[in-house]
Parts: structure tokens; C-alpha cells; sequence
């Protein structure tokens, strides 16, 4: 991260002189402004990352300079005041401030605060910049949304690949696009108005494997027939059955394959791009997959980072598919606030990009009711339960569920939860005694 600049406004020399000195040590840039007009003009010239603001100043106070610098950018501004309150704090907050200190303050509170507020300005920079630029971007860029080093080396590695007819090998987490690449790869590829044929290894019974790819005297289109000149795609390779790797391996080698049931040789041609989220060295140990149809299918390698490697790009997916699912169930687009950019950061995503979708629709959802946030469709995602044994099981869990999503999104004014569920209060604290809740567990997960 390049060197931050701060801007101070305060009329009390001894103030910025302080403060000043507290943020060279720190490692900021720090630009002094002796008040309010000063101040506006110092955020034309000088671009700052974050403002540090006092409230009781002459002629403009900083209350009225916050409510001025929005109109102009959204630097983030901490206001601090020796003579502040609780109602001054809140006026400050709900006009758009990023926080508010009062006097004395600890300084590496402060500069805690300072850091917290810049990472989101450069966030927010950063997918504005990324966003002016879709326009602009390609087919497979639209696909494949991010800034990091990770996904610009995987974008250069398609474009690379695309061109060729060797065979690619896509590896990554499940939830990573391995099947958008493999589109991308045949979409920008010589044979784009060919057939694309995706094979899901684990979804074919193993019994049926071999006519299901190769067809059958009464089923002559097999999904090998139906790939011919085109692309064939091999997803979630490690679960193609053992016993079917070699005629796999042998119809890739000769472009020729037989039905089953049939002798009469079919010939065929396709290009093979496969994908695994497994660890094939591990498999190719223990004789479960064999190592010379991974030597014909990895003659070209596309490993695709997971979400929680790529950094700031988790914001600017957010955005996107919020945008777009906000269009399709015709919602406002939800702001997101400081907390919502915390957990966003903050959280593993186990289930990458995917999980990120299924978190952004549940999130457009709650505007209907005009509530949620990103921390409790993450929460949702994380609190999934396996599937109870039995109806009566099932309908408690059911109900606990939904009492309980409801007690978060009233933050627990139960009247509004009774209200949102469309049941009396007193039926809400039967079913709240039946099922054992504990309101205020549930406020606090």
C-alpha cells in the first residue's frame, strides 16, 4: 500500500501540530488546514485518504464541513470534539461521518480508527475504478471479475490457451469457475461455433459411464459422438470410474472410439479440457487415477485461485452480483456499510465464488423487507443444519429457523417479529418456550 495521506482541520495550532506529528511517525502523509474553507480546498488539491476534523471551529463548524465534503467526495472525515456528546455524535454519523472522538483521545485508538477508514476508501476507489472499466472489458473479463495478480495471470493464461488445441487442465476449489474457464477457453478458441460437450464425471453412474460417453447400438449419440469438432469438457475428473480411464485414455490418443456392444470403430475429433478440484498426485499414489491419461489431459495447466486469496476482488464481486440480482427481482441495490465491508473481508469463503453469489442473493432478498445485512446472509450460509430424520424433526427446525432469522432482522423487538411472521406474541413465546430459543444468543451469533 502506497503512503496515505491525511488531512488535518483544526484552528488550534498546537492541535495540528500534535497531530501532525502523530501521523508522520505513523507513516502518513499528513496535510494541515487551519479550518473548514481551507479544508474544502485542500481536498481539490491534495486527494486525501481520510480526514481528521474538529467540530467547534468558527464560521464553519465541523458538522457543516462533513455535510460539505460529501458533495464534493467520499473521503471518509473522523470528526472529534473536546465539547462532544452523544447527540452530537449521533447528528455526525447519520450526516455521513466515519466516526467520532471525542477529546482526549488515546492516539493509537485513533489510529486505529484512521486505518480502518482508509482501507475502505481504497476499496471503494478500487472498485470504482474497476467498474468504469466493464464497459470496456471483454466477454471472458466480464466472466472472470477482478483486479488481483491471481485472476489478471489466470485471464492472460486463457487468452494464451484459447488459441491452441492442446489439452488444458483446469484445477481449483470447488466454487472457483472451472467450468466458466473451459467456456471462456472454447468461447475465444478457433472452434467457438462448435459443439461444447460438458461431461460431469460424478453425476454418471459408474455403471452407466461407458454409454453415457460412448453411446450404445440403440443409443448411438453418446456424449463423445456429440463433441465431435468441438470441445469436450471432463468436469470433476477424479470420480471417472477406474475401469473406463483406459478407453478415456485410448479415444483421446486415436481420436477413435467403439460403442458398446459394437465393434465398428467411430471416429471423432475434439479437444479435451478437463477440471479437478481434487489433488491428482494423491490419487495417482494410491492407483485410483491413471497417470497416463493425466500426462494426455495436463498438456496445458489453469489453476484458479480461491476467493479468500484474491483479496479486494471480494468486494467488487459483491457488488456486481448484487447489482445484477438487484435488476433481476427489480430491488433497490443494497449500500453497504461499514460492517457488511468487515465481514465481507473477514470470512474464509469456503465455498468461493459460488458461496459469494448465494450470499449476494440472500442479501438483495432482504431488501424487501427493507432490512439484512452481509453479516447475516453470511451467517445463514454457515448456520445450514443436515436434514432432520423426521416431519415433526423438520418442522421444528423449520420454525426455529425462521423465529430465529426474524428475532435478528427486528434486532429483537418482538411485537415486529410476532408482526413479521404473522403470528400473535403469545403464540411467538409458546413456540419460542417449545423450541428452547435463547433470544439473546441468537442477537449475539
Amino acid at each position: 500500500m502506497s503512503k496515505a495521506t491525511v488531512l488535518v482541520i483544526d484552528d488550534d495550532r498546537g492541535m495540528r501540530v500534535s497531530l501532525a506529528h502523530l501521523l508522520e511517525n505513523a507513516g502518513y502523509e499528513a496535510v494541515i488546514a487551519k479550518n473548514a474553507h481551507d479544508g474544502l480546498e485542500a481536498i481539490h488539491l491534495n486527494a486525501p485518504d481520510a480526514i481528521l476534523s474538529d467540530v467547534r471551529m468558527p464560521e464553519m463548524d465541523g458538522l457543516e464541513f462533513q455535510r460539505k465534503a460529501r458533495e464534493i467526495s467520499h473521503v471518509p472525515v473522523i470528526l472529534f470534539s473536546a465539547h462532544g456528546d452523544i447527540p452530537m455524535a449521533v447528528s455526525a454519523l447519520q450526516d455521513g461521518a466515519y466516526s467520532f472522538v471525542e477529546k482526549p483521545f488515546e492516539p493509537r485508538r485513533l489510529l486505529g480508527i484512521l486505518k480502518n477508514a482508509i482501507r475502505m476508501k481504497r476499496l471503494e476507489d478500487s472498485t470504482k475504478l474497476l467498474q468504469s472499466r466493464l464497459a470496456e472489458l471483454t466477454d471472458l473479463e466480464r466472466i472472470l471479475i477482478g483486479n488481483s495478480a491471481q485472476i489478471i495471470a489466470v485471464r492472460d493464461l486463457i487468452f494464451d490457451f484459447a488459441v491452441s488445441r492442446a489439452n488444458v487442465l483446469i484445477l481449483g476449489d470447488t466454487g472457483t469457475g472451472k467450468e466458466l474457464v473451459a467456456r471462456a477457453l472454447h468461447d475465444l478458441g478457433t472452434s467457438s461455433t462448435a459443439p461444447f460437450v460438458p461431461i460431469n464425471c460424478a453425476a454418471i453412474p459408474p455403471e452407466r459411464f461407458e454409454e453415457t460417453v460412448f453411446g450404445t447400438a440403440e443409443h448411438p449419440r453418446g456424449l463423445m459422438s456429440e463433441a465431435d469438432g468441438g470441445t469436450l469438457f471432463l468436469d470433476e475428473l477424479t470420480s471417472m470410474p477406474s475401469e473406463t480411464q483406459a478407453k478415456i485414455l485410448r479415444a483421446i490418443e486415436t481420436k477413435q472410439y467403439q460403442r458398446v456392444g459394437e465393434t465398428e470403430v467411430q471416429k471423432v475429433e475434439f479437444r479435451v479440457i478437463s477440471a479437478a478440484s481434487g489433488q491428482m498426485s494423491q490419487l495417482i499414489a494410491e492407483k485410483t487415477f491413471r497417470e497416463d491419461l493425466l500426462f494426455r489431459l495436463n498438456t496445458l495447466v489453469i489453476k484458479l485461485p480461491s476467493l479468500a486469496d484474491r483479496g479486494e476482488d471480494v468486494l467488487l464481486l459483491l457488488r456486481h452480483y448484487m447489482q445484477r440480482l438487484s435488476q433481476i427481482y427489480e430491488l433497490p441495490v443494497p449500500k453497504l456499510t461499514n460492517d457488511d465491508i468487515s465481514a465481507l473481508m473477514s470470512y474464509d469463503w469456503p465455498g468461493n465464488v459460488r458461496e459469494l453469489q448465494n450470499v449476494a442473493e440472500r442479501r438483495v432478498l432482504a431488501e424487501r423487507r427493507g432490512g439484512g445485512s452481509v453479516r447475516l446472509a453470511i451467517a445463514r450460509q454457515t448456520s445450514l443444519q443436515p436434514f432432520p430424520g423426521t416431519l415433526r424433526e423438520a418442522v421444528a427446525a423449520f420454525e426455529r429457523e425462521l423465529i430465529g432469522r426474524a428475532i435478528q432482522e427486528e434486532n429483537g423487538r418482538m411485537d415486529d417479529v410476532a408482526s413479521t411472521l404473522g403470528i400473535g406474541r403469545r403464540t411467538l413465546n409458546e413456540k419460542i418456550v417449545k423450541l428452547d430459543l435463547d433470544k439473546d444468543a441468537i442477537l449475539n451469533s
